[in-house]
């Protein structure tokens, strides 16, 4: 398990397995590679970001993770592996469910939610990006871009 505090002080502790934090992860993050570029988003406030949120009532984490990739970046999403989980202890703490996948349909003007669409860079332009949200900035994404590196077919 890897354990640090993010950005904004709340503890943050990651591991690469399920149901680890004996609550339910209603929250989700896609960390997508695709022909050499991860895929990204950006939030109209936040600022460049992997697509995700939160599980609507009713709904399963991994039809929150299709659907989230959809309205963020117009990109529908297949063979989703869920592989990592991640808790924020916060004043309001939440568990959050890591998935990769497919990339099974690219839709080249879809309608958006609160981001600008999908965004596509390599490691070199992800890692000098100065407009990132404050969420890809910790040990924490570095871990899972190499776990998502590591398991490409």
């Amino acid at each position: 398990m890897l354990i640090f505090n993010d950005v904004n002080g709340g503890r943050v502790e990651l591991t690469f397995g399920e149901n680890q934090f004996g609550m339910p992860a209603r929250h989700v993050l896609v960390i997508l590679k695709h022909n050499g570029k991860w895929l990204l988003t950006r939030h109209l406030v936040r600022g460049v970001e992997f697509p995700g949120g939160k599980a609507e009532h009713g709904e399963t984490i991994e039809e929150a993770v299709i659907r989230e990739t959809i309205e963020e970046t117009g990109v529908k999403i297949t063979d989703l592996v869920q592989f990592a989980e991640y808790v924020v202890r916060s004043n309001s703490t939440f568990c959050k469910a890591v998935f990769t996948g497919k990339v099974a349909e690219i839709d080249e003007h879809p309608a958006l939610y609160e981001t600008e669409g999908a965004m596509w860079m390599t490691n070199e332009e992800l890692d000098q990006c100065e407009e990132l949200s404050f969420l890809m900035k910790n040990t924490g994404m570095e871990t899972l871009r190499k776990w998502v590196e590591e398991h490409e077919s």
